[in-house]
Formats: structure tokens, C-alpha cells, sequence
């Protein structure tokens, strides 16, 4: 069995340091507040059997000057708390075996034992009684009843104090472990932020030399990656624009040439790669994010806008459900996203379907519905991939350059949203995209 599985360790760091901290403190003041006690307790009976002897011997002395008949007089006087004197043999017993009782038997032993002839047992049916027996000099019996005390009492306000201190300990060391697991926390937020287009706020590069000097680090690893990105836009931007002048002066020769079969196959060659250079640019610049800036839209306006724009080009595109609310979002990045989804249903199942949805939590959902060939299970994920497909086929019908969904899910990022795909029952594919911020 792992031990973890009845510990329950807590999985955040911030909880395990706290506990950490507190029971380390706890079991600190708990072993201190002990020593603490049981050194009082010692130093009270070594005073209480110091007192005891002293007093004892005086009270004896004194029985033994008074006259017999007045005795009896004089006993409440001199007893005491933990000791009264009896007039009388007492009760006989086994010799004392608790610690305090035998300790404080031979004190008196010690007090008084030079001038009478003393006896002493424990009392039966209480470990912390003795009696100590003498005769006085006219020989009459005397018992010392003994009742010691280990310690003085507890004060009923120390419970309450304990408790105060335990929360200030708590207290000090949630406040602690909050300020040493702060940075942490900021740099994981800045981590989880840091999305397509790369402009996650900068980690104050202040605190402790560690904290320092994992934010500088973080910082300067964004810079890195933004440094990468640029290049990589650019190199394909630059691509895209040389290759421009070849494919067009490509087609103008195609466009004299007296073959029209091979004419014809080789516009569908040049159309494709165009296609292709101008996707590959669109997907570096989805990677450093969308320059469009969010605003207030109504959806559902865009998505009856979008559908009719398919359905005047005679595509079988239909649209379920509205929204009835405003959406803060990136209009023209949504509306590519959407056209994405719907072209490639249109593609592998001839008609598409679009299913609006709004939670009571705000979350907006999107679905293009289509039945299709769909997707293998173990390829949901893949396909996001930039230039995966699922055939190697190129043609029209088919084909493709594998970067479409590699956009939308860009897109979606930049816009704090997700896509996601999942199998139909019956066959067929749902894009699902789900939005936030619905209002």
C-alpha cells in the first residue's frame, strides 16, 4: 500500500509548505509549553516538600509541648492542603511506592526522624497517600495524613491562550508561505497566458535573488520565442513573395500553350500552390496572434451573415439556435475560424450545420455538425498538427494543405477559446468551439 494513500498529502505547493511550517512550529511550542510545565512542576515540589518538612517539624514540636487535653484544639490549625495531623495510629498499609508520596516520607524522615521513631505506608486504594505514624514523647500515637500535590494547578485562562497562539502561529505561517509562493504562482500565470501572440505581461524582475533571477530568465525566454516567431513570419513572408513572380509568370506560359489537357492540369498545380504559400503565411501570422482588437458583437447577426453567404453560393449550410446576447470577441478571427470548420464539412460530407448553445456559466458553444467519413479516434488531436492530413491525396476534392484546422486552433487560442473535435453518434464530425465571456 502507498503511504501516500492515507496521508492525503496536499497537492499544492503552497498547502504543503504550510503544513510543513505549522505542524514543524506546533510540535515546537508543544515540546517548549512541556518542558516548560514539568520544570514548574518540578521547582513546586521541591518548594512544597522543602515547606512540608519545615512545617511538619514545627507542628510536631508543638503537639508535643501542649498539654494532651488541648491538642485536639490545635489540629485544624496546622493542617494544610496537602497534610492534616490525626490523633491516632491511622491506617496501616504497604510501604510507599508512587514517586511523590516516597519522596515526601523521607523528607520528613529527615525533618524529624532524629527525635521520634517514625513510620510510614501508603494508604491502600490511592497510589498518592501516605500516612506517616509517630509517637509523641508521652507516648501518644500521631498520624501526619499526607495528600501531595504534583504541581500547582493550571489557570483556567492558559486553554485560551494556547488556542490564541495557535492562531496567531497559523496565521504567520499561511501569511509566510503566501509571500514565498507568490512569484511562483505569478510565473504560472504568466506561463499559462503566454499564448499565440506571445504578449503575456512582463514578471516583475524584483524580490528575492531567486525570484529575480527566474524572471529575468522567463522574460528573456519571451523575448527568445517572439524573436523566433518574427523570423519565422518573415521567412515565410519573404518565401511567399518570391514565389509570386514564378507561379504568375507560370501561368501566363500555361495560358498560351496550345495542350489544353496539360494546360489544364497544370493550373490546378499552380492554384495549389498558391494556395499553399498563402495558407503557410496565414498560419505564421495566427502564430504570433491577431492584431484585430475584441469589441462588443452580436453573434448571432454574424452567424445568419455567415450562413447566407453560403447559401447564395448554392452550399447546404444551415444554422440551429441563437444566442439572444452580446459577445466581446474578435469578429473577423471567429468568422475565419467558423469558415474553416464549414469548408471542411462541405468537403468531406456536402452539407454542414451549425449549432448554437449558451450556458447559464456564460460559456458560449459553437458546433459545426456534419456526416461525413469523420475522424479515427487516436487522430482527433493530430489533425490540429500543421500539415497533417489524413490522405495523401492532393486533389481537389479531397485534398488540401493540412493547415486549416492548424488556423482555427491558432485563432481560437488568440481568442481564449477552444476547439475541440469529437465523433458523432451515426457517424460524422462536430467542431466543437466554445467561447467565453458571453454577455
Amino acid at each position: 500500500m502507498n503511504p501516500r494513500a492515507w496521508l492525503h498529502w496536499p497537492r499544492t505547493l503552497f498547502a504543503r509548505l504550510a503544513v510543513i511550517l505549522f505542524v514543524g512550529l506546533a510540535a515546537a511550542q508543544a515540546l517548549s509549553f512541556w518542558i516548560t510545565l514539568t520544570e514548574r512542576d518540578q521547582t513546586m515540589t521541591n518548594v512544597m516538600v522543602g515547606y512540608i518538612e519545615r512545617e511538619v517539624a514545627s507542628s510536631v514540636a508543638l503537639l508535643d509541648h501542649l498539654p494532651a487535653g488541648e491538642r485536639a484544639a490545635w489540629l485544624p490549625r496546622l493542617a494544610r492542603r496537602s497534610y492534616e495531623f490525626v490523633l491516632g495510629p491511622g491506617v496501616t498499609g504497604t510501604p510507599p511506592d508512587a514517586r511523590l508520596s516516597e519522596r515526601v516520607a523521607a523528607s520528613i524522615a529527615d525533618g524529624i526522624g532524629e527525635h521520634y521513631r517514625l513510620t510510614a505506608n501508603a494508604v491502600p486504594g490511592d497510589a498518592e497517600r501516605v500516612q506517616v505514624h509517630l509517637q509523641l514523647s508521652d507516648g501518644t500515637p500521631l498520624t501526619i495524613d499526607l495528600r501531595p500535590m504534583s504541581g500547582a494547578p493550571v489557570s483556567h485562562w492558559l486553554p485560551w491562550v494556547l488556542v490564541l497562539q495557535l492562531a496567531v502561529l497559523a496565521g504567520c505561517c499561511w501569511l509566510a508561505v503566501r509571500i514565498a509562493t507568490r512569484p511562483l504562482h505569478q510565473l504560472a500565470v504568466a506561463a499559462d497566458t503566454l499564448g499565440p501572440d506571445l504578449k503575456a505581461a512582463r514578471l516583475p524582475e524584483d524580490g528575492p535573488s531567486e525570484v529575480t533571477r527566474a524572471a529575468r530568465a522567463f522574460n528573456a525566454m519571451q523575448d527568445r520565442i517572439a524573436t523566433y516567431m518574427t523570423e519565422r513570419m518573415q521567412i515565410l513572408a519573404a518565401i511567399s513573395h518570391d514565389l509570386q513572380t514564378p507561379i504568375t509568370r507560370m501561368r501566363l506560359r500555361v495560358d498560351v500553350m496550345d495542350d489544353d489537357t496539360q494546360g489544364a492540369k497544370l493550373r490546378q498545380d499552380l492554384q495549389e500552390m498558391e494556395l499553399l504559400v498563402k495558407e503557410g503565411v496565414t498560419y505564421a501570422r495566427t502564430m504570433q496572434g491577431s492584431t484585430e482588437a475584441p469589441c462588443r458583437i452580436d453573434p448571432d447577426a454574424l452567424f445568419d451573415s455567415l450562413v447566407c453567404d453560403y447559401v447564395d453560393a448554392g452550399k447546404n449550410v444551415s444554422l440551429h439556435g441563437h444566442l439572444a446576447a452580446s459577445l466581446v470577441t474578435r469578429p473577423q478571427a471567429l468568422r475565419r475560424i467558423l469558415g474553416n470548420l464549414i469548408d471542411n464539412a462541405l468537403k468531406f460530407a456536402g452539407a454542414a450545420e451549425i449549432a448554437v448553445t449558451h450556458s447559464a456559466s456564460g460559456l458560449m458553444t459553437v458546433s459545426v455538425l456534419d456526416r461525413g467519413p469523420g475522424i479515427p479516434a487516436e487522430s482527433l488531436d493530430a489533425v490540429f498538427e500543421p500539415f497533417y492530413r489524413l490522405e495523401s491525396s492532393r486533389n481537389r476534392d479531397t485534398g488540401g494543405t493540412g493547415l486549416g484546422l492548424a488556423i482555427a486552433r491558432q485563432l481560437a487560442l488568440s481568442m481564449d477559446a477552444t476547439l475541440s473535435l469529437h465523433q458523432r453518434e451515426g457517424g460524422g464530425l462536430e467542431a466543437r468551439l466554445t467561447l467565453k465571456n458571453a454577455g
